[in-house]
């Protein structure tokens, strides 16, 4: 018989807790639910666990296996499942929770679980295609305040032959990870210490950075944006009434000043949109407005999930807000996304999934369930009118609104959930803003939340994977490298970068006392595009010897033309229209 994935993940789980179990009595378990590409288990033990562990774990995980236990299922009254698991706080704390009825349990060899299922019918079903991977610290319940437990993650999957392609992707993207990476390329750094989740830009990432917000911010232009900028500390009475602040209060920066007010760092740029908006009367002839703004923002995340670029507690995010009428909502949701796919295709994104996420419980949200009628529906209406195919993510969107989220599919079959596309007729009721409309009245506008990179961080990081750091020529911190063979040729080398430079091109020459393989070598590994070389030919006949990255044969040119091709190669795309 064949079982979905997350069935044999989910009872490989169950496998697990019972080989440790076996191994080290004592260890209390929490939860251990499928994810994808395999599950997790979350203990609390005097033991702890290090990947040295781990083949052990599975020797015994593949014994058990092969005894051919059984998962029994049953149903039990709460007094009764209270007293099953006396001795195991993390169940009692879940079983407290639930309300008086029929309880589930499942039982495989001397393990016992409170779980809904549904498992294999015997452990001859399961797989071995499984590997236990990595440990990592987590609070019970996700609750910073609780005990930290340790959690043991697997990959697991139906065959050998799907476990084995997994794990060669998970070589490449080691290969690929965007903080080696960035120390190889000398493009930033991290301080856990002094400032955790903060990027410390160094010379050539921040070009890249900044080539970046150029970018974005000539195709805003094209495309009849205003930029803005507020302040980065405001009244935390903004975000309480935009209903941030109940939601994500903890992960806020706050302070209170010595006349009793608290200010907020703030974590995003919503508020301070709306305030310029509401700055003078706004007719029907002055919508769309499209006001965009690089701002950095700040949040408070958990130690924990920090993760280099991808995860941070300070970041750019490329956020623009579009007020418009109810007539023009479609338009400008449909121009938003054809542009969002467009600008993914400029660095090198063929495959965008797009994600409709739908309103979340009524407790994490607000606004009548009418309001999110109209905007669900003015989503699902754009994108099926003008053929773009989507998929429901049901109970993901934002607090105030639905939203769009476009997924990037990166070069090793990663995915990336990138922009966002969100109708909100939330936040314009909330700051009382409003338009004069055709009839001389006032109307509320469409308030549309839009980002297309959506952090510039982030998208670096991605971007670095996705190249394995070959960056396009146009986005590389240092294009051209100039080296001298030996030292009498550094004049030569020197007037060669001038020129370059006066071109409007990033170089460098590289006049190190170093031998010349030795140069290429090094520019090679921080992913240098083309490495110039040049000797006494070479300034004799006023020529250039190119190597270019990732390519054994040179070719010579003349200087101009090189100069010429470069001008080209470095140029921005879109940057002609």
């Amino acid at each position: 018989m064949s079982y979905p994935i997350e069935v044999i993940r989910h009872s490989l789980a169950h496998v697990m807790a019972a080989a440790i179990q076996k191994l080290y009595p004592g260890v209390k378990f929490a939860g251990g639910p499928s994810i994808e590409n395999g599950f997790y288990y979350d203990f609390d033990s005097d033991h702890v666990f290090t990947p040295d562990d781990f083949p052990t774990i599975e020797r015994e995980m593949r014994d058990l296996i092969k005894s051919n236990g059984r998962f029994e299922k049953s149903i039990v009254s709460k007094p009764e499942a209270l007293e099953i698991f006396k001795n195991e706080p993390y169940k009692l704390e879940w079983i407290n929770d639930l309300n008086d009825g029929e309880i589930s349990i499942y039982k495989f060899r001397d393990f016992t679980d409170l779980c809904r299922g549904p498992h294999v019918e015997s452990s001859k079903d399961l797989p071995k295609s499984f590997k236990l991977q990595k440990i990592a610290g987590a609070y019970w319940k996700g609750d910073s305040k609780n005990k930290m437990l340790q959690r043991i993650y697997v990959d697991a999957f139906a065959t050998d032959a799907e476990l084995e392609q997994h794990l060669k992707m998970l070589e490449e993207a080691a290969k690929r990870d965007h903080r080696k990476l960035g120390r190889e390329m000398d493009l930033f750094h991290f301080e856990p210490d002094y400032a955790p989740g903060s990027v410390f830009w160094h010379n050539l990432g921040y070009r890249v950075y900044r080539r970046l917000i150029e970018y974005m911010r000539m195709r805003q232009e094209q495309n009849d944006y205003s930029e803005v900028s507020t302040p980065a500390v405001m009244d935390r009475c903004l975000w309480e009434t935009s209903g941030h602040w109940d939601k994500y209060g903890e992960h806020n920066y706050s302070g209170e000043t010595e006349d009793g007010r608290v200010f907020c760092i703030k974590p995003m740029n919503c508020p301070g949109g709306l305030l310029v908006y509401k700055q003078g009367l706004k007719s029907y002839r002055d919508l769309p407005i499209r006001m965009a703004e690089f701002g950095k923002v700040h949040r408070y995340e958990a130690s924990g999930s920090l993760m280099g670029l991808m995860r941070v507690r300070e970041f750019t995010q490329d956020d623009a807000h579009i007020f418009c009428t109810p007539d023009q909502m479609e338009s400008e949701i449909i121009d938003t996304t054809k542009l969002i796919i467009d600008i993914y295709k400029d660095f090198g994104f063929e495959k965008v999934l797009i994600k409709l996420s739908t309103r979340p419980d009524s407790i994490h949200r607000i606004g009548s369930d009418e309001v999110w009628d109209l905007s669900e529906n003015a989503l699902k209406n754009a994108l099926t009118k003008h053929g773009f195919e989507y998929q429901i993510n049901e109970g993901e969107g934002a607090f105030y609104g639905p939203k769009l989220e476009f997924v990037l599919r990166d070069a090793i079959g990663r995915d990336w959930q990138c922009g966002t596309v969100q109708v909100d007729m939330n936040l314009p009721e909330r700051f009382d803003i409003s338009y004069i409309g055709e009839d001389g009245d006032k109307h509320r506008p469409i308030m549309l939340h839009r980002a297309l990179f959506g952090s510039i961080e982030r998208f670096f990081g991605i971007l670095l994977e996705n190249t394995a750091g070959h960056l396009p020529l146009w986005l590389s911190p240092n294009p051209v490298v100039v080296c001298p063979i030996i030292n009498i040729f550094n004049d030569y080398a020197s007037d060669v970068v001038k020129l370059l430079k006066k071109a409007g091109i990033y170089a460098e020459s590289d006049l190190r006392n170093e031998k010349i393989n030795y140069k290429i070598r090094e520019h090679a590994l921080a992913k240098t595009p083309i490495t110039v070389i040049v000797g006494e030919k070479e300034k004799a006949d006023q020529t250039v010897t190119i190597r270019r990255l990732g390519v054994e044969k040179q070719e010579t040119m003349s200087l101009s033309d090189f100069v010429e091709l470069m001008k080209h190669s470095v140029k921005m795309p879109h940057s002609d229209i």
